[in-house]
């Protein structure tokens, strides 16, 4: 899919960063990172807004901002990876690694995994830490939801803990194709991928729902989640701030999900919840 790159020179930066950077999220940019100057905000092409973005900065107050704003189209995140990619090992306990990697020792689950340009390589915080959620988690026997898969990492994972039932699901096409050959690649066969978003949730109910999304889709879809979770189930949520938890535990609480525990690295959060 293609990104926006808006480059924003923020004046004062001290202050301004956190505002700009919690009022973007707000018109659905996804992802941030600090420069010397302001921040870089990535947002999906298909759902930049130039005009929200414009009337945003002109109704702030004693906060300047000037920004250049970079198409970046869709790559291949395979070939950027392969360029630079290292093995990751999570907890001591998992691998994540490319095909021409060699299995590190002593880990109990070593997964295999081509992005193609899909998310999901363990490398982002979000990613980390819902695998050491995962990895926490007895899932053996049990039914699995992975909204918005990327590669499926967290899908696979699953599958080698146990699961006995898996459906991953995408909103787009290429991580719907890259995850059916990672799980495929990894030998687990018992993920379905689908395509789409909470509108493919059916009767089915999940004893654990992974969501490694971000902040608007986790608000917009939470109740649909805990509509087909069982009871006492298990809710993992990620690819939000720490500052939202507050935000994203309400709206769990107004569902029915009790709030459990939250793990944050580099200001990413992920939160467990249950359903009573």
């Amino acid at each position: 899919m293609d990104y926006i790159l808006l480059s924003c020179k923020i004046n004062p930066s001290e202050s301004g960063n956190d505002i700009i950077t919690a009022q973007l999220s707000d018109l659905d940019f996804e992802s941030f990172e600090e420069t010397e100057q302001g921040v870089n905000a990535y947002i999906q092409a298909r759902y930049f807004d130039e005009e929200k973005v414009k009337a945003l900065f002109l109704s702030l107050e004693n906060i300047q901002v000037e920004y250049e704003q970079k198409l970046i189209p869709a790559q291949n995140w395979n070939a950027v990876w392969e360029s630079n990619f290292e093995p990751v090992i999570i907890d001591n306990q998992c691998s994540v690694r490319a095909p021409f990697h060699s299995k590190p020792a002593g880990v109990e689950f070593d997964l295999v995994i081509e992005p193609k340009m899909s998310f999901g390589t363990a490398h982002h915080e979000t990613t980390s830490l819902m695998i050491s959620y995962l990895l926490k988690s007895d899932v053996k026997g049990k039914d699995v939801l992975d909204m918005g898969c990327g590669t499926a990492v967290l899908a696979i994972l699953a599958g080698m803990k146990g699961a006995k039932s898996i459906i991953a699901i995408d909103i787009d096409p290429w991580p719907v194709e890259n995850a059916k050959e990672n799980a495929r690649n990894n030998n687990v066969l018992q993920i379905e991928v689908i395509m789409g978003g909470a509108e493919q949730l059916g009767e089915k109910m999940f004893d654990f729902i992974l969501a490694n999304i971000n902040r608007n889709v986790l608000l917009a879809d939470t109740a649909a989640y805990s509509s087909v979770l069982n009871k006492n189930g298990t809710l993992f949520l990620s690819g939000f701030y720490k500052e939202d938890l507050e935000q994203i535990t309400n709206s769990a609480s107004e569902n029915g999900l009790e709030f459990v525990s939250f793990e944050t690295e580099n200001n990413w959060t992920a939160a467990q919840y249950l359903k009573k």
